[in-house]
């Protein structure tokens, strides 16, 4: 009999073969439920609504050091996401460089959110700018009476406060009331005419290029958690999803290469894939645990200096163990 499994994520293009039914895990009646990431990770902390989900990948470190431990992860990543041009400030505020934000007032939807957390790391790595040297404003970014996920106990040192409950965070932004909001959303008042919202790095992809020759790091935002109690009772199942999760991703990276016709709707599609491999290598979005090892241990580093971990973890320690390394012929 087939493991009847519920599957909370977005589409993904790596995830379509999965969506559409042409790749099935081995064992597994994988039941896709489409859902903007928001509405997942939501229904899956709070609620452990499916059997497995994509999973913020900051709400999942948090989540090991809490008494029951509800999940367990594999080394796929749906989302990955360079965030130097996630940085946006009032113009007003007199940040003209990274270092201008000590000392400010910043915005972030929650202070757990894997997009801050590889922010305040990097800024904090790259441009002397620690997180605890600036006071955080948390709550919804376009719409009000957002709150954080998860109970957070944080250490003195980072100040974090709430804003009101008839407030968000873009527009906060865009009327001085916060200098500066690291987020993953691009907030609505950037589009604005009035030009009182703008990116830290306007040219955020010649810096985040930079970053990565330097570092080799393309930031993880989301992994792949699977529920404890299915994890205990069929542990089969975290190598079965793996494997179909990476068997998706290679369709889609070889749509990317297709050049007899477009399958996506941009011009220079093939232009940016060339590039993209040429700059971060053939796999460019590896999954799996080796190769994305010192990645995962940047990250767990960050959310232990941030106060989000009581101790900094070995990233052998938040997959499944089966998924760690795979069978040689």
């Amino acid at each position: 009999m087939r493991k009847a499994i519920n599957f909370g994520c977005w589409d993904y293009d790596r995830m379509v073969p999965i969506l559409d039914g042409r790749v099935q895990p081995q064992g597994i009646d994988l039941n896709f439920l489409n859902m903007p990431v928001e509405e997942t990770f939501f229904r899956m902390l709070r609620h452990q609504e499916f059997e497995a989900s994509e999973m913020s990948l900051s709400s999942y470190v948090v989540s090991l050091h809490k008494p029951d431990a509800p999940f367990t992860a594999i080394p796929v990543f749906p989302s990955r996401f360079f965030r130097h041009g996630s940085i946006y400030i009032n113009a007003d505020a007199g940040i003209e460089k990274p270092e201008d934000l000590i000392g400010k007032r910043i915005g972030c939807p929650e202070y757990q959110m894997t997009a801050p957390v590889w922010i305040r790391g990097i800024l904090s790595d790259e441009y002397g700018v620690p997180a605890e040297s600036v006071t955080y404003f948390t709550g919804g970014e376009e719409e009000p009476n957002r709150p954080e996920k998860l109970k957070l106990d944080l250490p003195d040192t980072i100040k974090v406060q709430p804003i009101g409950r008839d407030k968000t965070l873009a527009q906060m932004l865009h009327d001085g009331e916060i200098d500066a909001l690291y987020t993953a959303r691009k907030p609505s008042t950037y589009s604005g005419s009035d030009g009182r919202v703008r990116r830290l790095f306007e040219d955020f992809a010649a810096v985040e290029k930079d970053y990565f020759r330097r570092t080799g790091i393309f930031p993880i935002m989301h992994t792949v958690a699977v529920r404890k109690d299915v994890y205990a009772s069929d542990p089969w199942v975290c190598q079965s999803l793996l494997k179909a999760f990476t068997e998706a991703k290679g369709i889609t990276m070889q749509s990317l290469s297709e050049t007899a016709a477009l399958k996506t709707m941009l011009p220079w599609a093939a232009a940016h894939f060339e590039e993209a491999q040429t700059a971060m290598g053939d796999d460019y979005w590896p999954y799996g645990f080796a190769r994305n090892r010192e990645t995962i241990a940047t990250f767990l580093r960050y959310s232990h200096e941030q106060g989000l971990s009581p101790r900094c973890m070995e990233p052998e320690e938040i997959f499944a163990k089966e998924t760690l390394e795979s069978f040689v012929i």
